[in-house]
């Protein structure tokens, strides 16, 4: 791969604190992150999306860290590495022998995580293109194509600004999960080559938001796939 920190990261941990820290610092580093508070929502997330690695929490109610790794074993060739508290040699050997590809010890400092990280993503093959279907949200008539960025209403292509193709890509990249104001604007930043984000931006992000409501939603003043979710951000989803 590349730019390992184009990569799309799955976070699983189910201590909220710890997801959110782990998310905000990745995030900062370039990677594109998702992330699920247990095992439940992980399978759902992994159903419809395709990710470069997983961090994976060990220690999660129901369905632990390592009975998710062995089980996704059977389908999935994603690398995983899995975080826990528990540092003894025979937890690392039933982390390795369910599948995993690496070990970290709680606690641990994210600088490490992100070397262990990167030192996968290098060695890691390039996942083979099957002859699937490009993956697709559906939103009533419209329909984008996450693969190729394409938006299309009915069988006319959608002509998206860069800014607007921009907002889509992560939007869609955590489609179900509400992306904050600060966290689009990293994003466009990155993706423009622009310097440290101004506090102004985050107002224009909600111009933009705008704009892109009219050209998917069919009442844009009242968005049903395009929606704000209070005090966190912006939610993309299919339906």
């Amino acid at each position: 791969m590349s730019d390992l920190t184009a990569a799309h990261l799955l976070i699983v941990d189910d201590d909220a604190r710890i997801r959110d820290l782990l998310k905000r610092y990745l995030v900062k580093q370039g990677f594109m992150v998702t992330a699920a508070r247990d095992a439940a929502q992980a399978r759902r997330l992994l159903s419809g999306l395709a990710f470069d690695l997983i961090v994976l929490d060990v220690m999660m109610p129901g369905e632990d860290g390592i009975a998710l790794t062995q089980a996704l074993r059977g389908a999935l060739d994603t690398p995983v590495i899995l975080l826990t508290a528990r540092g003894e040699a025979r937890d690392r050997i039933a982390g390795f022998e369910a599948g995993a590809d690496d070990y970290l010890a709680k606690p641990f400092e994210p600088r490490e995580l992100v070397l262990r990280i990167n030192a996968i993503l290098r060695r890691a093959p390039l996942p083979e293109q099957g002859p699937l279907t490009p993956q697709m949200l559906i939103m009533g008539r419209m329909r984008y194509e996450i693969e190729s960025g394409e938006l299309r209403d009915g069988g006319e292509v959608v002509r998206l600004t860069q800014t607007e193709a921009a907002l889509m890509r992560v939007l869609a990249a955590r489609q179900g999960q509400a992306v904050s104001r600060e966290a689009l604007v990293e994003h466009l930043s990155r993706d423009k080559g622009l310097a440290a984000p101004e506090p102004s931006q985050e107002r224009a992000i909600d111009v933009q938001i705008t704009r892109l409501r009219r050209k998917i939603e069919p009442d844009p003043r009242r968005p049903r796939y395009l929606q704000t979710v209070r005090g966190e951000g912006y939610m993309l989803s299919g339906g």
